[in-house]
């Protein structure tokens, strides 16, 4: 399989690619970005085709597989095109500013029988699997997620500034972080959740972003909070995090990255070894997704599991406008 990277100065891109060169019979072929000086670096170290035009690299190329990075302003445009030229790929998170941005895509996609993946990765893992297997104790009363990342000054570090500029971004910590949390909360709840509150702030660092993020979502009495922040100082990939959901018979917890333990009301206790991050399910998603397209099968989440999570997103972010965010500082927050 020959495969491209589109939008390659993200910086998730190595989540990506030390994984697909694992991959047997897999060949990184081409890298584009519209900065030549990340298409110059990437292409000298991995000894593969670049070009600043991802359509020119793709026409040349002709990929059996496309990991689409890049700006979230500029993924509804990447999608559109890999759709049209019949080229199957992953699309990475939010695939856009809003839903007016994932909806037609995605009904393009449905159209045209395209091989659409997104890397909701948590997916991918036993994690997600054995919360959705807790709705067999029957409904869920409460979820929290808390997940707090390192400094925004960790995009620009990366090359990535336009991360906290929300025209390019769509926003902070929320569209960038909570985005799986969406996806479970969806998952947990049912496709009748709403948000009931959203507050955003950007205190800490007064970027013009966010950089911390309280949304609570509601379906019927149940409740699901989601708490995401860019204010752990730690390095990338290492977070702030805690989970607690209530089922009928039993309380579940992750407090910290490898673990799962479940209380049941009696008291007794059960513990399994799971990842409860996102990072490491990555290299399972690239090891399924290049597996499902070679061998004809679906995606696990596609471009239309991507309207539902923007619409929660676009109902979040319109809450939370009712109280503005500060006037951003004039030079870049130290970090």
């Amino acid at each position: 399989m020959k495969i491209v990277f589109i939008g390659a100065s993200h910086w998730h891109l190595d989540l990506y690619v030390l994984p697909l060169l694992e991959v047997a019979g897999a060949e990184l072929v081409g890298v584009a970005d519209p900065d030549p000086q990340a298409v110059e670096r990437l292409t000298r170290r991995f000894g593969c085709a670049g070009d600043t035009d991802y359509r020119a690299l793709c026409r040349r190329l002709r990929p059996d597989f496309v990991f689409a990075l890049g700006r979230h302003a500029d993924m509804p445009e990447e999608a559109r095109f890999l759709i049209e030229e019949g080229i199957p790929f992953a699309l990475e998170k939010p695939c856009g500013l809003s839903t007016a941005d994932v909806a037609p895509i995605a009904e393009l996609a449905a159209r045209a029988g395209a091989f659409a993946a997104v890397p909701l990765v948590f997916r991918n893992g036993d994690f997600a699997r054995h919360l959705e297997s807790l709705k067999e104790e029957g409904d869920l009363s409460y979820a929290t997620f808390r997940f707090i990342a390192g400094f925004p000054a960790r995009y620009r570090q990366a090359g990535c500034g336009w991360m906290l500029d929300p025209s390019l971004s769509g926003g902070g910590c929320t569209i960038n972080l909570a985005v799986h949390f969406f996806d479970l909360a969806l998952r947990l709840l049912g496709p009748d959740v709403r948000v009931l509150n959203a507050t955003m702030a950007n205190h800490a660092w007064r970027e013009r972003v966010e950089d911390y993020s309280v949304i609570t979502f509601e379906r019927a009495g149940a409740l699901c909070v989601v708490e995401t922040g860019y204010l752990y100082p730690a390095p990338t990939s290492n977070f702030d995090m805690h989970y607690a959901l209530r089922s009928p018979r039993s309380y579940t917890i992750a407090h910290d990255t490898q673990t799962v333990e479940s209380l049941a009301n009696d008291g007794t206790s059960r513990q399994w070894p799971y990842f409860t991050t996102n990072v490491p399910h990555y290299r399972t998603f690239v090891h399924d997704v290049l597996e499902r397209v070679h061998t004809g099968k679906p995606p696990l989440a596609d471009l239309s599991d991507m309207v539902p999570i923007l619409r929660l997103m676009d109902e979040a972010y319109a809450k939370a406008a009712a109280t503005p965010l500060l006037p951003a500082n004039p030079m870049p927050a130290a970090g």
